[in-house]
Parts: C-alpha cells; sequence; structure tokens
C-alpha cells in the first residue's frame, strides 16, 4: 500500500513538473484543461436520499438542437458561442440516451416520455402501457395499465407537479398521470364509440382530486371545454360529452388561472390543486409570448408551491415547443424555446439544494437536424455560414457558397417544409424539366416508354381467371387514385441573404419535401446533479432514468 501511495505521489509530482516545462504551459487553452480536470476531480457522489426529484424535458431537444441552442445563446450574451455553458451543461453528471421505442427505431413523445416515467419501453403512440398492448386497443388498454412515478411518489407523501409550454394533455406532460392506448385521445370527441377508456383530460382532473397530481400548467383550455363553449379568448371547446371540466376543477375546489394575470393572482401554498390553462391548444412560442407566464416563472412558482410539503416533491417540466418549431423548420424559434428552458433550469437550480434534490435534464428524442461547415467562430447559428478567418479568431464578414455559387445556411433538415425540391404544376412539366436538365449536362435523356393505359394495366396485373368484368373495375379503380405528385428543383436553391436566414419567420431549407419535419432516432443527452446523479453515466437506454429517480427517492 506504502509503495503504491508514493509511486502516486511521484508520478504526480513530475506530472505537475512535466507541465511546467511544456511550451504551452502558460496558453489559456492548457490552464483551462488543467482547472477542468482538478473541478472532475473534486466531484464526489451523492448517496442520500432525494427529497425532491425535477425532471426536465426539453421536447425534440437533442444533442443537435441543444448545440445549436447553446451557441444561440451565447451569442445573444455577446459571445461567440461555442465557448458558451448552459445552466445544465454546469451539472457534474451526464450521458447519453438511446431513445428507441419498443417498436420504432424513431420514437415519439408517447413512449419515450411513458419509459421516463414507468421504467419500461412502450410503443410509438402508447402512453404507459405496456408494450403487449397494441396501439388503439381498448379493451387491453384497461387491463394492463402501468404505475407512474408520479403515483409512487404521491403514496410517498410526496406533492406532484406537472408543467408544460405544449397542450398539458399532450404526450409528455400526459405521461405523468394518464395512461392510454393512444396519446391522440386528449377529450372525450376523440374516443371511440365502445370505448371505456377516459380521455387524457378527464385523467387529470381525476388524478388532482385524488391527490396524485398538486400543480398543472400548461395549454389546451380546450380539451377541457364541452363543443360550443367559448372561453375567454374565443378559443372554442371540443369535449363531446357536455363536461366542462374547468367548472368541475373549480367546483372541487381547485385554483384556476386562464392568462399571465391570474396566474399572478393566485395564492400558492395553501394546499389547494392548482389547475392553470393558458392557451386553448399550445402556449405561445416564447419569441410570440403576451399574457402568458414564461416557463421559468411556472417553475419557480410550482417549486415554491410544492416545496412546502415537508415529504418533497416531484416536479416534470416540459419545453414543448422546441419540437414543434423543429417540426416547423423554424430554428429560431427553437433556439428561443430552448434559451426559455435552460432559464427555467438555472431557476430551479437557484431555488434548490443540490444535497437533497434531484435534477436530470434531457429530452426525448431528437430531430433530422444538420449542421453545415465550414463556418468560422462567431457565425450565426441560426443564419448563413460566414468564412473563416485565417488570421484572426471571429470569421470573416465573407459568405461561404456551395458548389452552385449560393450561400448556405449553418442549419438544415433533411426532410421538412423548407424543403429545396418544389411540387410541380403537372408530372408533364416535371419530366421537361427534367429533360432540360439531362440535355444542359450533355447527357442524352432516355426516350420515355410508351404508357400503357389504365385498361392494359390492369389486365396485365390481374389474377388468372379474372374476367373482364373485373379487369374494367380494377381499371376504374386504379384511374381514380390520385396522381403521384413529382418534385423537382428546376430553378435550383434560393439565393438568400443574411437578413432574411437569421429573420425569426425564416423556414430553413430542407432536403426531402415533407409537410411537417419529422423526428429522428438520434442519441439525447441527459444532465444531472443532485443525489444519485453519479449513476447517469456512459450511454443508457431511456427508460434507466425512471430507475434513477426511483432509487434516489428510496436510497437508504
Amino acid at each position: 500500500m506504502k509503495t503504491f501511495l508514493l509511486s502516486t505521489v511521484l508520478t504526480a509530482l513530475a506530472t505537475a513538473s512535466f507541465a511546467q516545462d511544456l511550451p504551452q504551459a502558460d496558453n489559456e487553452w492548457f490552464k483551462a484543461g488543467q482547472a477542468r480536470v482538478e473541478e472532475l476531480m473534486a466531484v464526489q457522489p451523492n448517496t442520500g436520499r432525494a427529497k425532491n426529484v425535477i425532471l426536465f424535458t426539453a421536447d425534440g431537444n437533442g444533442v443537435g438542437t441543444n448545440y445549436a441552442i447553446r451557441l444561440f445563446s451565447g451569442q445573444q450574451a455577446g459571445g461567440l458561442g461555442d465557448d458558451y455553458v448552459q445552466p445544465s451543461e454546469t451539472f457534474p453528471h451526464s450521458a447519453l440516451v438511446k431513445t428507441y421505442s419498443a417498436n420504432g427505431q424513431t420514437p415519439d413523445s408517447a413512449p419515450t416520455a411513458s419509459a421516463m416515467n414507468t421504467g419500461v419501453k412502450t410503443k410509438n403512440d402508447i402512453i404507459n402501457m405496456p408494450d403487449s398492448v397494441a396501439v388503439g386497443d381498448c379493451e387491453a388498454g384497461l387491463q394492463n395499465g402501468l404505475t407512474t412515478f408520479a403515483e409512487i411518489v404521491s403514496g410517498m407523501g410526496k406533492s406532484v407537479g406537472v408543467i408544460s409550454t405544449a397542450r398539458i394533455t399532450h404526450a409528455t406532460p400526459a405521461a405523468v398521470y394518464a395512461r392510454s392506448v393512444d396519446r391522440d385521445w386528449e377529450n372525450s370527441a376523440e374516443i371511440p364509440e365502445g370505448c371505456a377508456q377516459k380521455d387524457i383530460a378527464a385523467q387529470l382532473i381525476d388524478q388532482m382530486k385524488a391527490g396524485v397530481i398538486d400543480v398543472a400548467l400548461g395549454g389546451g383550455r380546450s380539451q377541457f371545454l364541452p363543443e360550443g363553449t367559448e372561453d375567454a379568448e374565443g378559443k372554442k371547446g371540443l369535449r363531446d360529452d357536455g363536461r366542462n371540466l374547468v367548472e368541475e376543477a373549480q367546483a372541487a375546489g381547485f385554483a384556476f388561472a386562464q392568462d399571465e394575470d391570474s396566474f399572478k393572482a393566485l395564492t400558492w401554498g395553501n394546499n389547494q390543486p392548482v389547475l392553470g390553462l393558458f392557451e386553448g391548444s399550445h402556449m405561445k412560442y416564447e419569441a410570440d409570448r403576451t399574457g402568458e407566464p414564461s416557463l421559468a416563472e411556472m417553475t419557480e412558482a410550482a417549486i415554491r408551491s410544492l416545496s412546502q410539503n415537508e415529504q418533497g416533491f416531484y416536479l416534470n417540466i416540459e419545453g414543448g415547443r422546441v419540437d414543434h418549431a423543429n417540426h416547423d423548420g423554424n430554428v429560431k424559434r427553437a433556439l428561443v424555446d430552448g434559451k426559455a428552458f435552460q432559464d427555467a433550469i438555472a431557476r430551479a437550480a437557484e431555488l434548490t439544494d443540490a444535497q437533497d434534490t434531484l435534477i436530470i435534464v434531457t429530452a426525448d428524442h431528437e430531430h433530422a437536424i444538420a449542421f453545415n461547415g465550414y463556418c468560422g467562430r462567431g457565425t450565426p447559428i441560426e443564419g448563413l455560414c460566414y468564412k473563416v478567418n485565417e488570421a484572426g479568431v471571429e470569421h470573416l464578414d465573407e459568405l461561404e457558397t456551395a458548389a452552385d455559387g449560393k450561400p448556405y445556411s449553418v442549419v438544415g433538415f433533411l426532410n421538412g417544409v423548407g424543403s429545396v425540391l418544389v411540387e410541380q404544376a403537372t408530372p408533364e412539366l416535371a419530366a421537361t424539366d427534367s429533360a432540360a436538365t439531362s440535355a444542359s449536362t450533355d447527357v442524352t435523356a432516355p426516350e420515355p416508354a410508351p404508357a400503357m393505359d389504365a385498361v392494359a394495366q390492369a389486365a396485365d396485373a390481374a389474377a388468372p381467371g379474372a374476367t373482364p368484368a373485373d379487369v374494367a373495375a380494377e381499371a376504374a379503380e386504379a384511374a381514380a387514385q390520385p396522381a403521384q405528385p413529382v418534385y423537382a428543383a428546376p430553378e435550383g436553391r434560393a439565393t438568400l441573404t443574411q437578413e432574411e436566414a437569421t429573420d425569426i419567420d425564416f423556414v430553413q431549407q430542407a432536403l426531402i419535401p415533407m409537410s411537417s419535419e419529422t423526428h429522428s432516432g438520434e442519441d439525447v443527452a441527459v444532465f444531472a446533479r443532485g443525489p444519485w446523479s453519479h449513476l447517469f453515466d456512459g450511454l443508457i437506454e431511456q427508460n434507466v432514468i425512471f430507475h434513477v429517480m426511483n432509487k434516489a427517492v428510496t436510497a437508504e
């Protein structure tokens, strides 16, 4: 043992001496690296029992989107962006998370949120059901629901809150309190005839009446109001069962808020359940927010309220609209909402003690987002790529161009509404454009094959023994099918200016045409601090997040 200790000391002394002799020893990057190693060496595992657990989920905020938000936040603060550190990135422990669902290489938010709230993976579109249940199988769903983390800690005497900038009945927040064989069954009108499963909005009210959920804040008023009933903003209810769940909640003694003023007027901390529904559907993007509390404000109010329970609390907070802006190909709104999400994390960190509160920051999935190069430092992450400054640090004021001679954005999408391919007026026009393109590149276009009419095609594909009437019927059916649209980019990409590309409404250029950009199956990150956060290490399955939370609140 003494030999080992002596060897360790000598090695340390030799390393320090070696570092001092290096020509880079006084370089700021070198010294910063040494300081970071010292910080990491000082980190000690916290194996105490967690009184509180806060799970932050930025919907659609995978590693790539998180990178973009980091640069955007740093640039908004006046820096180059790359070296900026977000509040969650100061946490001492992190890991990569595999997000696939039981049946999907690419998941949606229902199975990913379910994994974090129940400890098991399940199928796409299903909330808190085992993967043995088929989507939409009402009877199987009534018999096979899973117990949620909220129900577990509520049984321990803890309070529970759920916050989202999306509809509070949307998949991620719904996984805190509901069970459903279809994530879209948010109100009674969505439930199939003859199915006894309660809709998600009704389940929230039931869980609040039962004392499982104490605070619920988000959008989605229309899911709680009957058809024909208008809310304060003139948005109409969607329920077809005649129930006004807002009135039922108020009659049950819940405090209710529907805008920023009524939110600020709430009296917190008297053990009164609080329901806040700030929009008919999703809450506004942060860039457009008026008359609604911010995510940070909702987070602070919930923590101050739930903290009055001496047994502690579980709070699930979703930044839901990062996902929606990515789906729209509108990166700048995603980045603004991502910064607001990090502001809420900073507020939570300030209001809690790392000794007794486990804070976890993650995402449910990533998007088909991509990043172009080679851009100089300080290039606006939401804008066009500037050239690298070979004589200095910050970018040159000259845009990089692609092989077509046009500038390109740093951020793009593999698919989405911003596709550079556009639908042609007719297939014939697309064929003409294609032939013209081929001719312009000195490639001889092949002669088009003779077209078969519908009857000839049907006859060719007909089963043996088919009658002329069968062939005619199949031909009529084929002729009735809409023509497959044809996409092309005969004029190439649009030429953009930096002003256009950094506008809040700009839609990033994409490749494959889609009405809504898709998720991807890439890993996401998890950052954590507090009791048992050291268990987040390496590469984990998404359902492990539940098991770390459960370990933290039950540790001896």
